[in-house]
């Protein structure tokens, strides 16, 4: 923790604009808030020093209040697929074919070549008594050449893939020393379910990611087998397949959607009711099988020894991106306070797809397709970034250094932690300020209790522009916003405030949005998300 912070006050003296953490702690940290740990109050003097900090979400979604990056301060930024997928196949002899991934060439087309299990294909000196992980292929002395070659050699992928101790590299080594025309890892049915990055395969090769997918595999296979009923030896493989090969890229994808692993932001029923009402995650961007430079020589993934690129995928990929836009912004509008280049990205983001379709939400894996709902703001902040109107945004919520730090004295028994951390009084701050009250480019209640005025600072950056206002109240609530007609000259700010008032109860989020829709071409977008208790 003192190294990150240690890193921040580097930054901050090196003149830095921009910092992009792609890490985010895989819990809680204990304490007054999550606000309080070291990372954060790190980045809160970054702020201060003017730089705009971008943070992963992390990978733990889909499930409600999996994020772990609240707070007000930093940008937080999930995941999404885009258009561009590396797909693989198996064709099976009895005509089904089973989807895969691996960066890997297919085998002839239109051959089909004989299955053989690496159990199968032992040699004589060699039973699967003496080593229970044959099966994965990480040893060629252990297999019949004969037996092996001109054929497609079938690998169990176990939890041991996942920890290292097995490699796929060292499998099709295994593969390629006898003479194996390709390889087909079918997934260990206790491996928990998980997204795997399309390896790279010298050869044809493929990994079928799913459970239930490879569990059909090895039925057809098993089934081809002829034995001979009196020694119970295998006489015949009778199953055959083909690799499809998947080096091309498809671009026919609906995109983008909210990856399943994406983090989710803060359930309402928190304990901790301030950090509900912070939107996370802010914004969503393209996470999902990126490709990027890596060092040939570094270890971090075995997989990838000696590649000068690798795709990966991870809210970690996903940051980037938007870190490398807020430089755009900066460059454009150096003046610009992080705040601002937040709103800049937030009020301009998108909200549907490449099919003009509101923005999906993967809720589960593998079936990822088959569990789909419209993403929430708690699944994807204000939208998916857009990077074309961010350069442009018309309008701007502006906050600063005191602003969080009058939210941060507003939490209950906070003031030591706030001196330790920050060596500044409270007592110097308004400490009323609540997070609905941050002037965001959000709106979030996690306790609405009859009624709520919210109050925003909105700063037009272009020229005269005239705005229409125009709104979606939450499920449960009435909402008005006033003033609902403006004209703002350049440079001239404007207060908007939002009246909420509650017509039914209930436990669950409801979501709206706000939209100012400027007669010059700009359009403002604010999320709303409420949570209503009548008392």
């Amino acid at each position: 923790m003192a190294y990150s912070i240690i890193n921040c006050l580097q930054a901050a003296q090196d003149g830095v604009d921009i910092i992009c953490l792609s890490i985010t702690p895989n819990r809680r940290p204990s304490g007054i808030a999550t606000f309080f740990n070291p990372i954060d109050m790190a980045l809160l003097s970054a702020v201060k020093a003017g730089i705009f900090v971008v943070q992963a979400a992390g990978n733990t979604g889909p499930s409600p209040m999996s994020m772990s990056s609240f707070s007000p301060w930093i940008f937080t930024v999930g995941a999404t697929s885009h258009d561009r997928v590396y797909s693989n196949s198996l064709c099976l002899g009895n005509n089904v074919t089973i989807p895969g991934v691996g960066l890997a060439p297919g085998t002839y087309e239109n051959t089909m070549f004989k299955l053989i299990h690496a159990r199968h294909a032992l040699n004589k000196n060699t039973t699967v008594t003496d080593d229970m992980y044959i099966g994965e292929c990480q040893d060629a002395s252990k297999f019949s050449q004969d037996l092996v070659q001109g054929n497609l050699l079938i690998c169990s992928y176990s939890v041991r893939f996942v920890l290292g101790l097995s490699t796929i590299q060292q499998a099709l080594e295994t593969a390629m020393n006898l003479s194996a025309v390709g390889v087909v890892f079918s997934m260990d049915l206790f491996v928990t379910a998980f997204q795997l990055n399309p390896v790279p395969m010298k050869m044809p090769g493929i990994i079928i990611p799913s459970a239930n997918d490879s569990k059909i595999l090895l039925q057809y296979y098993n089934s081809s087998l002829q034995i001979d009923g009196d020694s119970n030896k295998i006489v015949k493989f009778g199953a055959v397949a083909s690799i499809g090969g998947g080096l091309e890229a498809n671009y026919n994808n609906e995109a983008p959607k909210v990856v399943y692993y994406s983090a989710r932001g803060p359930d309402p029923e928190d304990s901790l009711p301030h950090e509900a009402d912070i939107m996370k995650p802010n914004l969503v961007a393209p996470g999902n099988f990126i490709w990027a430079a890596w060092s040939s020589v570094a270890t971090d993934s075995v997989e990838f020894l000696g590649e000068n690129f690798a795709m990966m995928s991870g809210t970690s990929m996903a940051a980037p991106h938007v870190a490398g836009l807020a430089a755009l912004i900066k460059q454009q509008f150096p003046n610009f306070s992080p705040a601002a280049i937040g709103s800049a990205l937030s009020t301009t983001a998108s909200l549907y797809d490449n099919n003009g379709r509101p923005i999906m939400a993967q809720r589960s894996y593998p079936s990822i397709d088959q569990n789909l709902s419209p993403a929430t703001p708690f699944d994807m902040g204000s939208g998916f970034v857009n990077a074309t109107a961010a350069l442009n945004p018309g309008l701007l919520f502006d906050s600063s250094y005191d602003d969080y730090m009058s939210f941060l004295c507003g939490i209950n028994g906070s003031t030591p932690t706030v001196l330790n951390y920050t060596g500044q009084n409270c007592w110097t701050y308004n400490s009323t300020l609540y997070g609905p009250d941050l002037n965001l480019p959000s709106i979030t209640i996690a306790r609405l209790n009859q009624s709520r005025v919210v109050q925003r600072i909105i700063q037009n950056i272009a020229g005269n522009e005239t705005y229409n206002v125009g709104w979606s109240a939450p499920y449960g609530t009435s909402m008005k916003v006033s003033p609902n007609y403006f004209s703002l000259a350049s440079g001239e700010r404007l207060v908007l405030s939002v009246i909420f008032n509650v017509t039914n109860n209930s436990s669950a989020a409801s979501y709206g949005r706000i939209g100012l829709y400027g007669n010059q071409g700009h359009v403002v977008n604010i999320p709303v998300a409420v949570i209503f208790k009548i008392l």
